[in-house]
């Protein structure tokens, strides 16, 4: 089956957004507050293991009962709008760093968004994060020129589950018009693999210092970074060994090997 869209997730994907955005941002957020808080980045790897970051916040509060100081009433009084409250002022702390330029493209990404876009394929995004939240993605990293090419956007807060459920990617799949044989998704981590997989979609994987050591067993490739020319990628897992770089050629030649990866349960 021909390969027609990619579907990229966005967060440690397109780019290097925890630790160059997210975590600063919710740092900042917390001292704004006056909440003696302070996410270290191995807390931050532990954290990053729930879909998302009002999950996140909610998490902190159950498990490690932080000090609320001058907010445990209102914590109290409404815990969901306190949560929410906090996770606004974080965003708009990551909307900042964007605007700032302190997050940018991980490697190969603008390079083969192009390729994809302008040989015809459909590229969609798909990730946990709201729509408010990627917004300022869109808006400073991304830029006009690639935003052209992206036909579809199934975001966190439009489905009932997030990754590593798969309804993100099967909402993806209805918007494109696509069945999952025609597509290839790309994703960082164990939680968005499997919620590709669960959707039958095949995945290659472009880990990052968070995700590095967790399990891609499934995955059709998995490297270090999609590699330019002049940088060319590692493989860290899956048959190839010289692919220099993950470009429209090495994924169409993966996609016609997917059909031996066995199907999610019940897919």
């Amino acid at each position: 089956m021909a390969l027609r869209a990619l579907l990229f997730d966005v967060d440690g994907t397109l780019a290097d957004t925890e630790p160059q955005g997210h975590l600063p941002a919710y740092n900042r957020a917390f001292k704004e507050l006056g909440l003696g808080w302070q996410w270290s980045k191995k807390l931050y790897r532990q954290l990053l293991l729930l879909p998302g970051g009002r999950e996140r916040i909610e998490h902190y509060l159950r498990e490690h009962e932080p000090d609320l100081g001058h907010h445990r009433d209102e914590v109290k009084r409404n815990r969901e709008a306190w949560v929410d409250s906090l996770h606004r002022l974080k965003s708009r702390h990551f909307r900042e760093r964007l605007q700032s330029g302190r997050v940018s493209l991980r490697p190969g990404v603008r390079r083969l968004m192009l390729e994809a876009g302008r040989a015809g394929l459909e590229l969609a995004l798909v990730t946990n994060a709201s729509r408010a939240t990627l917004e300022p993605f869109l808006e400073h990293i991304l830029g006009p020129e690639l935003n052209a090419f992206v036909s579809v956007i199934a975001s966190g807060e439009e489905v009932a589950r997030k990754k590593p459920a798969a309804d993100l990617y099967q909402l993806a799949l209805r918007r494109l018009g696509r069945r999952p044989g025609e597509c290839i998704a790309l994703e960082d981590s164990a939680m968005g693999a499997a919620a590709a997989r669960a959707a039958s979609i095949p995945v290659v994987v472009t880990v990052n210092a968070d995700t590095r050591g967790q399990d891609f067993t499934d995955a059709l490739l998995v490297v270090d970074q999609l590699g330019e020319p002049d940088a060319p990628c590692r493989v860290l897992g899956g048959p190839r060994r010289d692919v220099g770089c993950v470009n429209l050629a090495l994924l169409e030649r993966l996609l016609a090997e997917s059909e031996r990866l066995p199907r999610a349960a019940g897919s």
